[in-house]
């Protein structure tokens, strides 16, 4: 299933836990000094957003994968 299927969503909360979703379920919770970091970059647009969340969960395709194999 791709992100656009199934895309990531966020929310912070009051108490700066930003909690990213997956369909429709909490895949992270992430706080302290990484939520702080990464909650300013948010909010800019979709693909940056999503990019940068995908990232922090580490569900991060870098596209080699199947290469890997064939060395």
């Amino acid at each position: 299933m791709s992100l656009e299927d199934d895309p990531v969503d966020y929310q912070v909360t009051e108490a700066g836990i930003l909690l990213i979703r997956r369909g429709g379920r909490t895949v992270m919770e992430l706080g302290g000094k990484k939520a702080a970091a990464l909650i300013p970059e948010l909010g800019r647009d979709d693909d940056t957003d999503r990019h940068l969340l995908t990232r922090a969960t580490g569900n991060y395709r870098h596209g080699n994968e199947q290469q890997s194999g064939r060395h």
